[in-house]
């Protein structure tokens, strides 16, 4: 089970990600995501502090949305994921298309710079 919430800020959307994403559950994580890219903000952070687990299903969310993210120069960075979760992003090979952080602050900076 997962419960995703996302926050519009001044100038950035935040999604929280709290449990586990699989292919049952990853259609929260896509609904955040689609709402934050329809609307008219240009950094979206993803706060990965509780997500214990992700599948390919929850990684193809992610993956789906990188062309979109391009095309209207939205900044996505990724912060606090745990070693085990950045381990399957890792092996993957998605650490290299995606960004992803230690911190909040590190991510709110380097989306200003992105």
């Amino acid at each position: 089970m997962v419960n995703v919430g996302i926050e519009f800020k001044d100038d950035y959307c935040l999604i929280t990600v709290d449990g586990e994403v699989d292919a049952s559950s990853s259609i929260y994580l896509d609904e955040a995501m689609h709402r934050a890219v329809e609307s008219n903000t240009k950094k979206i952070l993803v706060d990965c502090k509780n997500l214990r687990y992700i599948s390919s299903a929850g990684l193809g969310v992610f993956m789906s949305y990188i062309q979109e993210l391009e095309n209207k120069q939205i900044k996505l960075v990724l912060f606090n994921m745990n070693s085990k979760v950045y381990k399957v992003f890792e092996i993957l090979g998605l650490h290299q298309l995606l960004t992803i952080v230690s911190t909040e602050e590190e991510a709110k900076v380097l989306s200003d710079e992105l």
